[in-house]
């Protein structure tokens, strides 16, 4: 725990630099916080933030920055909310997330994130409820069988699955019968919550396809419609934070181009109630210290169906990107919302 001057001193350091980019020495932080401490004193203080790893010295500098740690306590306990002046770039934004095409909606907003933030902006495809009409089976081979899975309106998934145990074509025929006529009509999630239930009440091998197809129902769901917007990553060529180093850069571009982090990252979000803040590797996903990610999920008429944010570096300013992310999630909402 922080006593009331050492939170001080923390705020007004991380704020500094946010605003700098530059190490916070103890002449500056006192000038900044506004408390009338001695040189010595405020070094204390620091020393103890340091040692609790909330801030750390940089090998060139007398001076401090933020830790990931310090920033997650900055943003969960003394971020400042402040109209940023939005109101006008919302109402110009407004008039790009026309209804008209839901694709163009989601393009549209992923841009509209990167200029507003100067980051990255990132836009997850609506997802759709995954209804089957019919489904069927097909021996393979040896624990080898094809899942074929016919919606309502006549699109085809195909997927491949390995079963604990071999079937024959009769049994697989018999799973099959067995499906279509008790859960045919049902989304994946609802089939999935009606065999919690009853599974007791089937045969194990029953159990076990029904649970292999609920699963390969998701894979290739997944597969097909859940896709990832991107806008704005060369942004991240002008950071300060970042142009000096290579290496991150190209581990960045490569997060960006193979999109599954991400995604996982992202689909937790959508879970999440409001605005939520990943800060450098805290979320064991997307494991860059350097990065944070400022996400939100949106809505089509009260249904969460997917999740929009910024991506940018640790040193941002987390009330402006908050404020971005939650407008845009709620003008996003209300486009797809149209009747």
């Amino acid at each position: 725990m922080l006593d009331d001057r050492a939170k001080i001193l923390l705020k007004a350091l991380v704020e500094r630099y946010i605003a700098d980019g530059q190490p916070v020495g103890s002449r500056t932080l006192s000038r900044a916080s506004g408390l009338d401490l001695s040189a010595a004193t405020i070094r204390n203080v620091m020393a103890d933030l340091e040692e609790l790893g909330l801030i750390v010295s940089p090998h060139t500098s007398a001076g401090r920055v933020p830790t990931p740690k310090g920033y997650r306590l900055f943003v969960d306990t003394m971020l400042t909310a402040r109209p940023q002046g939005l109101g006008e770039l919302a109402q110009e934004a407004r008039e790009h997330l026309q209804p008209d095409q839901p694709q163009r909606v989601i393009a549209n907003a992923a841009h509209m994130l990167s200029s507003l933030s100067q980051f990255v902006g990132v836009v997850t495809s609506p997802r759709k409820a995954s209804v089957f009409r019919h489904i069927e089976f097909l021996r393979l081979g040896d624990k080898r069988v094809l899942v074929i899975l016919v919606s309502p309106d006549g699109d085809v998934q195909n997927r491949v699955i390995f079963t604990p145990q071999d079937f024959t074509q009769s049994q697989l025929i018999e799973a099959s019968n067995l499906i279509n006529s008790h859960y045919s009509g049902l989304t994946l999630d609802e089939m999935r919550a009606r065999l919690k239930l009853e599974v007791d009440q089937l045969r194990s091998d029953l159990a076990q396809l029904m649970q292999a197809a609920v699963q390969a129902g998701d894979e290739a769901q997944a597969e097909r419609s859940e896709q990832l917007v991107l806008a704005g990553e060369r942004n991240l060529l002008t950071v300060e934070d970042f142009s000096s180093d290579l290496g991150s850069l190209r581990r960045m571009f490569d997060l960006f181009e193979q999109k599954t982090q991400l995604m996982r990252l992202l689909d937790g979000s959508s879970r999440a109630d409001g605005v939520r803040i990943y800060i450098g590797g805290e979320s064991q996903i997307v494991p860059f210290e350097e990065l944070s990610v400022v996400s939100a999920p949106y809505e089509i008429n009260g249904q969460v169906v997917g999740t929009l944010g910024v991506i940018g570096p640790t040193r941002m300013a987390y009330d402006r990107m908050i404020e971005i992310v939650d407008i845009t999630s709620r003008l996003v909402s209300n486009a797809l919302s149209q009747p």
